[in-house]
């Protein structure tokens, strides 16, 4: 760009003083001949005259660089500057860099075009913030198709396990009473401490049999309670003093965090149902020590209850099945079917179940209600 602005400088001072010089030049020359004439030889007259002559073409030299060294000053400051900001902006451009500073200077057409540049620029920042926007969006649409089609598929393996339920709970559950009964008849008939051993073991795994044909009643059974206001904090109270009487919580902080006043439609039954499930996974899940915090905080139409421990937390491999019956993490002390009887419980108050982790670590189970 200088070297082009440098040459285009020197072609108009070659042809200002080219057409100076030849403009000038016969009158000059006439001037010098008539002084000449006039002065006569070897007076100081005639020597600087010789001298004048003599010096014309150097005069004609610094006449042509003073030209073009105010030509290029004059052509970098009106045409170069501008031209140099105006390439760098287009360049900022190609890089998606939308902060133009053009002051639109240069000239008419240069500030037409600087002015086309920054409309161009603003358009951009307007398309870049839309297609930011609709990102975001499509990232939530996927979030909540994601969400969906878990709960979809949740949905439809409780409605199996349902139907498998209401076919075999009744021809299971009649002979295990039988069972049992007879397990406790022979209990007292039994003499030996090997014996009386061995009948424990029957009735511990009878009743685990018994504990899993009762879950999956409960998870096939639709929900038949219509909701009604239910104060959430009274709910809650109620499950911790009730929990707190058992064994599992004697080594476990809980901290209560509720808004008083809290109304939600729901059934206080399976309400309960759910908190205490929740409170009893949190502390199986800590093993029996450590922190329990639950808070419940109302946000639109909606009533939020957060169970939040203190434990290991959540794998993504066991949050992608948390909600799956039968599907456990305790081995053969779960039967898989807590959390799946839980969501069910939720959805059929109208409410949803989700899994998330926890500020310190921990999990954090979130239930919401829509709120009254």
């Amino acid at each position: 760009m200088k070297w082009r602005i440098a040459s285009v400088a020197f072609l108009l001072g070659s042809l200002s003083t080219g057409l100076s010089w030849l403009t000038l030049q016969p009158v000059l020359i006439r001037l010098l001949d008539v002084a000449r004439r006039l002065a006569e030889p070897g007076t100081p007259e005639a020597e600087g005259l010789t001298r004048i002559r003599t010096f014309l073409p150097l005069a004609l030299g610094l006449d042509l660089v003073v030209l073009t060294v105010l030509a290029y000053v004059v052509l970098d400051l009106t045409v170069g500057r501008p031209l140099r900001a105006t390439e760098a902006a287009v360049e900022q451009l190609g890089r998606l860099q939308l902060d133009v500073p053009l002051a639109g200077q240069g000239g008419p057409l240069l500030s037409r075009i600087q002015r086309a540049l920054q409309r161009m620029a603003e358009a951009l920042r307007q398309e870049q913030a839309l297609t930011r926007s609709q990102l975001e969006a499509l990232r939530e649409a996927n979030s909540r198709l994601a969400r969906a089609q878990t709960e979809l598929v949740a949905s439809e393996r409780l409605a199996t396990v349902g139907k498998l339920a209401a076919g075999v709970a009744h021809e299971v559950g009649n002979p295990l009473a039988g069972i049992l009964g007879y397990l406790s008849l022979a209990r007292m008939k039994a003499e030996g401490p090997e014996v009386k051993d061995f009948l424990e073991r029957i009735d511990h795994e009878v009743l685990r049999i018994d504990r899993i044909v009762r879950g999956l009643l409960d998870l096939g059974r639709p929900g038949s309670a219509q909701p009604v206001p239910v104060d959430v904090g009274q709910v809650v109270e109620t499950c911790v003093r009730l929990v707190r009487a058992g064994p599992e919580l004697d080594r476990v902080d809980v901290t209560l965090e509720l808004t008083p006043g809290l109304l939600a439609r729901a059934d206080p039954g399976p309400l309960s149902q759910i908190l205490i499930n929740l409170m009893l996974n949190a502390a199986q899940a800590m093993g029996g020590q450590g922190q329990v915090r639950i808070s419940t905080r109302r946000e639109d139409a909606l009533l939020f209850v957060e169970v939040e421990d203190s434990g290991p937390g959540l794998s993504p491999e066991v949050r992608a099945h948390l909600f799956e019956p039968f599907f456990t993490t305790k081995g053969r002390q779960g039967t898989g079917l807590g959390l799946a009887v839980s969501l069910n419980l939720a959805q059929g108050m109208g409410g949803r179940l989700e899994a998330r982790d926890g500020e310190g670590g921990g999990a954090r189970f979130r239930l919401s209600l829509p709120a009254v």
